[in-house]
């Protein structure tokens, strides 16, 4: 269930982060909302044996598994060096 809450902050926080808000395609009262259930999880984390993941970060998922032992600063190296050759 909803319930209403106002709160006082500064007019330049507020109006860039409805600026934000809007940018990203949600509610000021959403993002705070969103915003406060990450800090209430990170304070009980025995509360969930899994970590929530959004549904944005899921659909960036490709399904290719990384070794454990991948060395990306080398990789990166290579292709630089391959790339400028």
């Amino acid at each position: 269930m909803d319930a209403k809450l106002t709160l006082k902050l500064d007019k330049f926080v507020i109006d860039k982060a409805k600026e934000y808000a809007s940018s990203h395609k949600k509610s000021l009262s959403r993002m705070i909302e969103s915003y406060l259930k990450s800090l209430i999880n990170n304070e009980m984390p025995d509360s969930k044996d899994e970590i929530e993941i959004s549904p944005f970060v899921r659909s960036m998922q490709t399904g290719i598994r990384i070794p454990d032992d991948f060395d990306y600063k080398k990789a990166y190296g290579d292709y630089l060096i391959e790339k400028y050759k």
